[in-house]
């Protein structure tokens, strides 16, 4: 016997490397599909472990995916994944294997699913919960269209707690859509039902005999309303003795399960059955996030999202950066906050160390809301809280606060309640692309009335901000990018901003430059050469506008600098009102481009989007050039 210690480095793949598409897989006998499983996980583990990536996630979706491809006619059979954090191993098995190592990295693979990458990919996505929606609707498509395809949905029990995930099964139980909704649960206190018995039982409820009794008995026993009714009312309670499925069954579905979604011919027996069944049927496994690789297993949230590491060895602890991070100056400040103030409560979905509330939850645990993947009820509670005297803090991602878009319209901005936002993320994200790039925040937040917007260019500017913005009694914004600042010191004493007032960098002459949050170090430099005034314009609303009116008569060309889109955003702002005003300089305004920009490490799409010094000098002196050629004519 060997004593040579185990390597993921050394593992081959005969199998896997005989598969670059679905069809192959399928041309394989059921009983080579578990060594196949295994091949994709370590081929998971090699890859992730050297790019980085999503990694937990799609370690406990091998098995369902490997089955999934074998069974099904893809791509003519569509599968929709949810969110996409457990599609590496699909993306695996549709000749993406070899390129796995590029994802999230510029020019490489997306990080999600994504349409044009591949027709495998279904449906483009990113944030959670849209698979339930997606896949009926190509369920009613292949009805009208007649194409006869299986449509399959597979959505995560996070992103089943989304208002938007129970809104698609109810309208699917209503139309008795030809669809099978999984539902790949790692988390739930279910668990302890997987075994042979539940596994069997799925097998007898997804059977022939089964479901021909129950449809030939609702047929019959409808005519007779009081004897159906009964009898309903007993077969839920039989099945709920058994099986968690009676909420499911309530929309419309035929539930089955649990099963172990690891357990590959249960799979097979259970989805073979399913694929013969008609209107809405739901499938619930039980995975383990992380399967296969033990410190995964241990620590699904550490290894949910990683950087490059030793997979022999896991990742190893480093020293933190002497920056601290945008939401970590936002965790520091609510923690010192809320020892000031015991009416602060924060709330956030899903995004606890993401947003740096860690902490927040350890030492205030009776303040701390998480409400899971639902954004838009995280708004709309902390509107019921500002009604009855707490100061809810919101921390939510830019591209988050999207889906909660009405919520803040009209439950907090119509009432005038003092809910402050923290808006991490805000700009440019890199990696996750275009799906989380906060670009849009300052676009759909500028329009509202009666709320205060800031944008700090440090982080001590944020730390004031936030204190600002908590202590007024209206909406607030402060949004922030995602990573670190430029390393100022941060003033533990919290100081109060007049609101709306910005501060001069440098005086200078006939040009000024006005910018917008993350981006001010880029305007210095440019400034500098150009000896123009600079001005850290801190307020998107109100603006300054006294200091405006002043460089707009003193000054004949104005340059706006911000990380969010030009449209709508802060430097249309600044054109409205100067405009307004009838002041008699020029106006120019430099952003985020009107395209989709990418994935990428965020200087990657700092880079594409122009957001960097040599790219804003450019653009300026370009103007300046044009401004003086229209002067000769």
């Amino acid at each position: 016997m060997s004593n040579e210690k185990f390597s993921y480095k050394t593992v081959s793949y005969p199998l896997l490397d005989k598969i670059d598409s679905p069809e192959q897989l399928r041309e394989l006998p059921e009983s080579s599909l578990k060594d196949v499983a295994d091949e994709v996980r370590n081929y998971l583990i090699n890859s992730v472990s050297s790019s980085g990536g999503h990694f937990a996630s799609g370690l406990g979706s091998v098995e369902l995916t490997v089955a999934l491809h074998y069974l099904y006619d893809t791509p003519h059979d569509r599968i929709v994944w949810d969110v996409g954090h457990q599609a590496y191993p699909h993306k695996i098995l549709t000749g993406r294997k070899k390129r796995l190592e590029t994802i999230r990295k510029a020019g490489g693979l997306a990080p999600f699913p994504k349409r044009d990458e591949s027709e495998y990919d279904t449906f483009g996505v990113g944030h959670s919960s849209t698979s339930i929606s997606a896949a009926l609707g190509m369920a009613i498509a292949s009805k009208l269209e007649k194409t006869k395809r299986h449509c399959v949905a597979i959505i995560g029990d996070g992103a089943m707690t989304a208002g938007l995930a129970f809104e698609a099964l109810n309208h699917a139980g209503d139309l008795e859509a030809d669809m099978l909704v999984i539902l790949n649960d790692n988390d739930m206190s279910i668990s302890p039902n997987v075994g042979a018995l539940s596994n069997r039982f799925a097998q007898i409820l997804s059977g022939k005999i089964y479901t021909s009794l129950r449809e030939g008995s609702k047929k019959v026993l409808k005519q007779m309303p009081s004897a159906w009714e009964a009898v309903r009312r007993t077969e839920e309670h039989v099945k709920g003795l058994v099986v968690p499925g009676t909420l499911f069954e309530e929309f419309g579905f035929n539930y089955i399960g649990p099963i172990d979604g690891h357990d590959i011919p249960a799979l097979l027996a259970t989805l073979k059955n399913l694929k013969k069944l008609k209107g809405p049927q739901f499938l619930h496994v039980i995975t383990k996030k992380g399967k296969g690789y033990s410190l995964a297993e241990q620590d699904p949230v550490k290894y949910h999202g990683v950087s490059s590491f030793d997979p022999d060895e896991g990742i190893k602890s480093t020293e933190k950066k002497a920056n601290p991070t945008y939401s970590q100056v936002f965790g520091e400040w609510l923690c010192d906050m809320a020892s000031t103030d015991t009416k602060l409560v924060a709330l956030t979905p899903a995004m606890r160390e993401g947003s740096g509330l860690v902490k927040f939850e350890q030492l205030y645990p009776n303040r701390y809301f998480d409400v899971a993947i639902a954004e838009q009820h995280c708004v709309n509670v902390a509107a019921g809280m500002a009604c009855d005297g707490l100061k809810p803090v919101v921390a939510i991602y830019s591209t988050f606060l999207q889906r909660a878009f009405d919520q803040l319209v009209h439950d907090v901005v119509n009432q005038s309640l003092p809910v402050l936002f923290a808006v991490d993320r805000a700009g440019v994200v890199g990696a996750d692309g275009p799906t989380h790039n906060g670009s849009y925040d300052v676009s759909f937040i500028r329009c509202l009335p009666n709320i205060v917007i800031m944008a700090p260019s440090d982080e001590n500017e944020c730390r004031q901000m936030l204190y600002t913005g908590f202590r007024l009694d209206k909406p607030a914004v402060v949004r922030y990018p995602r990573g670190v600042g430029p390393g100022v010191e941060i003033e533990k004493e919290m100081t109060l901003i007049p609101v709306g007032e910005s501060r001069t960098i440098f005086e200078g002459e006939s040009i000024a430059i006005l910018s917008f949050g993350s981006v001010l170090d880029i305007a210095k430099d440019v400034a500098l050469e150009l000896n123009a005034t600079l001005v850290d314009m801190r307020f998107i609303k109100p603006l300054d506008e006294k200091k405006l009116i002043k460089i707009g008569n003193s000054h004949d060309l104005i340059f706006t600098i911000e990380e969010s889109v030009v449209e709508g955003g802060a430097g249309s702002a600044i054109n409205e009102f100067l405009l307004s005003e009838s002041t008699k300089a020029r106006i120019f305004n430099y952003g985020l481009p009107d395209k989709l920009l990418s994935h990428g490490s965020r200087e990657d799409m700092l880079a594409e989007a122009g957001l960097d010094r040599d790219n804003f000098h450019s653009f300026v002196q370009s103007k300046l050039e044009l401004v003086k050629e229209r002067l000769k004519r």
